[in-house]
């Protein structure tokens, strides 16, 4: 909730708010700084000098420093390892060193020590650097999570080879396309993806590829997957192969230089590859790790892909930087999540989009409290279930992170404000320069004033949130992605001065007085009905309440002789249990006329990513063509839904439904 206060007629109000805030620093600093400042606050806030500043700062003065203390150890780090010309294998090497007995990835009953990783890792750079791969030349990864992945895009990384991460639910076309857009050299595929790499096999570009497979100990008799034709069976060549040393290769390593491609969800169009520099890597993981407190003892659950950010980054880093344990899972499973906590002694655990809805929507069972997770991490937990799923679950942390996998803009928000994904600290805007600025929302284009420079928000106005690039600091540079062209259209230049670019987020936000940021909508989801704008994850998340946390998506479609687009919502259904009538009384209820989707058409499920994003753009171009789609669809007529026949269809398209 967005914290709005009308000063002028609440100043005693406020003063007397300020005074307790006051109370509450002197008694948790009890210091000669604390008190000075207190004093002084108290005189600037007597002498009538902008209370609003004094009152913020009194709330948010414990939050601030504590991030401040973060902020400065996760840059000296940076900036240490940097100027020593570090590189993550290197990182990782120093964190062997410390233990290497020590369990660095669990999955099922299979263990891998440190020790175990770098060895491994070791083989596979001695291995391909043996074939002739070349420091720049990139690798194109397709396979499952197991334990042996990041330790195989690490082994490529010290002889300076990229490693695409390609996600492993694509086919066809977009796998074709993940492919070459990283101009790959070569795939290494999991022996239980061979079939999705044979049918793309013919294509250009791809066809005279070689393929490495990889097979697990309880893949090699190869009956269930065979070998393709003209593939190396990378498993028996690597039993085979003499590990030579690589020192000098990683040495000969840069910090920013690329270290990996990690693909965009593909929630609209192809997936595009962000580069992923050792730099950036190093920022994104102890970004996460250092804002969030986390432990060097820790056990982090990840039942997440590790082929992306969330879980190949956030997840893995802790591991190869930091030297924490993860117990992987192969897909996420709600019914078996808090049991798998339990299992591995886990005391952090990773989410990301739907997941915590899922996990609320499993009946109630005593693993729900059974385990040791303290913290939970990740992005995407909607405000509208934040209290629930943390009573029910009774977990102490939430640390909400907001960031693209190429952008420079990132957040965090670790002291628990519900719904919020991170803040900024008052007084940090020239340290950390990210803001936001007035866009049109259903295009996302930037609005300029008569100067031609864009107009930045103030508290409570909705914008696009962007952050200033700066080549030279780590936390605000932007490597962009494999595609030149794409990289240029997420830069806006000449923003407040000439000359200076900023990262576009695509994201519209919303920041409150105390400098939380809140996420709006993703521009381009918005759209404009009746004159008014239409922000379709707040209607989202009213009726995901009103079907008791069932899947649903909102977008806006095209009519003819209509002005605007209309709401359109895809609800789940999958065992046929919705009441329509008792829908349309919640939807009356609890949103204004404009807000209201036309449409409602009802799945057996929703089109979603891999990492639990759901798929907008497919249900969008189909729209509500009775003629196409075979699912029921509703029309809202009267304040009530009915069904949505063909002469319905027909008056719209023809302009006759009165709309």
């Amino acid at each position: 909730m967005l914290l709005e206060l009308d000063f002028r007629k609440r100043n005693l109000t406020l003063v007397g708010t300020c005074l307790v805030g006051f109370i509450a620093i002197i008694c948790a600093w009890n210091t000669p700084l604390a008190l000075a400042l207190v004093v002084a606050s108290l005189v600037y806030l007597i002498t009538g000098n902008r209370p609003t500043t004094v009152y913020c700062v009194s709330v948010t003065l414990r939050r601030d420093i504590t991030a401040a203390v973060r902020f400065i150890r996760l840059n000296y780090k940076l900036i240490k390892w940097e100027r020593a010309r570090k590189i993550v294998p290197q990182l990782f090497r120093e964190v062997v060193e410390r233990d290497p007995n020590k369990a660095a990835f669990i999955m099922d009953d299979k263990k891998l020590t440190f020790q175990d990783v770098e060895n491994f890792s070791n083989k596979i750079a001695s291995y391909f650097k043996s074939k002739g791969f070349k420091r720049g030349d990139t690798v194109a990864l397709l396979m499952e999570t197991r334990p042996e992945y990041p330790a195989i895009w690490l082994g490529l990384s010290k002889i300076g080879v990229v490693t695409a991460l390609v996600n492993s639910n694509l086919r066809k076309d977009p796998l074709t396309h993940s492919i070459k857009v990283a101009d790959s050299k070569a795939v290494l595929v999991g022996a239980e993806l061979g079939e999705a790499l044979k049918e793309i096999r013919g294509q250009n570009r791809i066809k005279d590829l070689p393929v490495f497979q990889f097979y697990d100990e309880n893949q090699n008799d190869g009956s269930k997957f065979p070998l393709l034709e003209g593939a190396t069976d990378l498993t028996l060549d690597l039993s085979k192969h003499e590990t030579r040393d690589v020192t000098e290769d990683i040495l000969a390593g840069k910090p920013k230089e690329k270290m990996v491609y990690i693909y965009t969800s593909g929630t609209t169009g192809l997936p595009k590859a962000a580069v992923i520099t050792h730099l950036r890597y190093m920022f994104m993981c102890m970004g996460a790790s250092e804002m969030l407190a986390m432990r060097e003892d820790d056990v982090i659950y990840n039942p997440l892909p590790i082929y992306h950010t969330a879980g190949g980054m956030l997840g893995v880093g802790n591991v190869l930087l930091r030297g924490t344990t993860m117990a992987l899972r192969k897909k996420f499973s709600a019914s078996n999540f808090w049991a798998d906590c339990i299992k591995y002694n886990c005391s952090v655990a990773q989410y990301i989009g739907e997941l915590c809805r899922y996990l609320l929507a499993v009946p109630h069972k005593p693993v729900d409290t059974q385990h040791k997770v303290r913290l939970m991490f990740g992005n995407g937990l909607r405000p509208q279930i934040w209290h629930q799923f943390v009573s029910r679950f009774n977990i102490e942390e939430i640390g909400e992170l907001y960031g693209a996998t190429e952008g420079n803009s990132n957040l965090a928000n670790f002291d628990n404000q519900i719904g919020a994904i991170g803040f900024v600290p008052l007084a940090a805007g020239k340290l950390y320069p990210v803001t936001l600025i007035k866009c049109d929302e259903e295009t996302g284009e930037p609005i300029r004033g008569e100067d031609g420079k864009c107009i930045a928000c103030k508290p409570g106005e909705p914008g696009v949130f962007i952050g200033k690039i700066n080549p030279r600091i780590s936390s605000s540079a932007f490597s962009g992605y494999a595609d030149k062209k794409a990289s240029e259209k997420k830069v806006i230049q000449n923003v407040f001065k000439d000359g200076d670019m900023y990262f576009n987020s695509g994201d519209i936000l919303v920041r409150d007085i105390l400098g939380y940021f809140y996420f709006k909508d993703r521009t381009g989801d918005t759209f404009r009905w009746r004159g008014e704008n239409v922000s379709t994850s707040e209607v989202e998340a009213v009726i995901t309440n009103i079907l008791s946390l069932k899947d649903s998506v909102v977008y806006g479609v095209e009519i003819p002789y209509v002005e605007g687009k209309a709401g359109m919502a895809a609800v789940v259904d999958a065992d046929k249990t919705l009441d329509i009538d008792s829908f349309s009384i919640g939807v009356r209820g609890s949103l204004p006329p404009y807000s209201r989707p036309l449409f409602v058409r009802v799945l057996p499920e929703l089109p979603m990513t891999g990492t639990f994003k759901l798929k907008k753009r497919d249900l969008q171009s189909e729209g509500f063509n009775i003629y196409k789609i075979k699912d029921p669809i509703y029309f809202l007529d009267k304040g009530m839904y009915r069904p949505f026949t063909p002469k319905d269809y027909d008056d719209v398209m023809n302009g006759r439904a009165g709309l």
